[in-house]
């Protein structure tokens, strides 16, 4: 099945052997594909001495670390066909991933973004408040991860509006204006985890401020590193954010900027799933190899989205479990899974290692 025709079906009504053959036959022809295209995928493996017509099953599609994209140029098409350069969040002096998009890559990670948004919220487009500064959207030539994140959400919604000022203070005339506005109405919020944590919930704490909104979806990610450094964990975090809010259906959800577009929305069970589009695999931190389910280790990530560039089977340096598949009590097809947090560089060293003398 093609990607045109995989993109019609439902997501997360797919049972795992039909999503298997999908994706397998998908992931083939996708590292069939940057193999001829990408000279440094090209080389990498055939490092790894990778022969792609023995590939049978998914956990045989080769896979490369994630922090090659801070170190090398990785793009599947001729530099003219790119029209955006996604970047990942870093502080400064850091490397930063990028990533080369072209016109198709970045037409399917929007369509499949969209369907598994609107599986949780409709199809209806909602009021839309970015808990954010509007700010983070300016360079359009180079969009961040943050950035790529708001300019996503923003086709989800309408009357857009932005809660923190370009010095990241809470403009309260305007949120409260954006209450006033939408009274009765499902509103839609989305902002990064830390960003929220740091600039809404921590400050209207510190006023004793709250906002009464009476119906809430909010779908936030990223920074959890610097919060649990606070020994706060999501259900305190969900807690804090419902307390300064009011009600709010709170969404967290695992994605990246090598990957965009296949993001791992989690459930009310508080199980991040993967959808149609992607699959994730557990491998040992020591000798790589895959691990039954139940065993922590090192996540990989597979994706029938990057066609522009070799994103479609990157190794984290993130640890995790996969809890099930198929079985989980929110109903949703497909494996879903727990993150237990970033490994140390020098667990991932080993691997990483090896490609980087391509």
């Amino acid at each position: 099945m093609k990607l045109e025709e995989f993109n019609q079906l439902e997501q997360f009504k797919i049972n795992k052997n039909e999503k298997n053959k999908i994706l397998l036959e998908n992931l083939i022809e996708l590292t069939q594909i940057h193999f001829e295209n990408c000279q440094s995928y090209k080389k990498i493996l055939e490092k790894l001495n990778t022969d792609i017509t023995k590939i049978k099953d998914i956990k045989d599609i080769p896979y490369i670390p994630v922090r090659l994209f801070k170190d090398f140029e990785l793009k599947s098409v001729p530099d003219s066909n790119i029209v955006k350069t996604m970047t990942s969040s870093g502080t400064t002096g850091q490397k930063v991933s990028k990533i080369y998009l072209d016109k198709i890559n970045t037409l399917n990670q929007t369509k499949v973004l969209a369907s598994i948004i609107t599986s949780i919220i409709g199809k209806q487009r909602l009021p839309l408040l970015l808990l954010d500064t509007e700010m983070v959207k300016k360079d359009r030539s180079m969009f961040s991860a943050r950035g790529a994140g708001i300019i996503g959400f923003s086709v989800f919604g309408k009357n857009t509006t932005y809660a923190l000022t370009d010095n990241m203070q809470i403009d309260f005339e305007k949120v409260e204006k954006f209450i006033q506005d939408h009274k009765n109405e499902t509103i839609l919020m989305f902002g990064y985890t830390y960003v929220i944590w740091q600039f809404i919930v921590k400050e209207l704490e510190k006023n004793n401020k709250k906002f009464n909104f009476d119906n809430i979806i909010l779908f936030h990610t990223g920074g959890w590193k610097k919060i649990k450094a606070e020994a706060v964990d999501a259900i305190e975090y969900n807690k804090r954010v419902q307390g300064v809010l009011g009600n709010v259906k709170v969404y967290n959800y695992y994605g990246m900027v090598e990957q965009l577009g296949s993001i791992f929305v989690e459930c009310e069970y508080g199980h991040m799933h993967c959808s149609n589009h992607s699959d994730i695999i557990i491998r040992n931190s020591k000798d790589f190899s895959s691990v039954e389910m139940g065993k922590k280790g090192l996540i990989q990530l597979l994706s029938v989205l990057p066609t522009s560039y070799p994103g479609h089977s990157i190794l984290t340096e993130d640890e995790g479990v996969i809890l099930g598949e198929d079985d989980c009590p929110c109903g949703r097809k497909g494996k879903y899974f727990k993150i237990l947090g970033r490994i140390k560089n020098a667990e991932i060293r080993g691997c990483s290692d090896t490609y980087e003398k391509h």
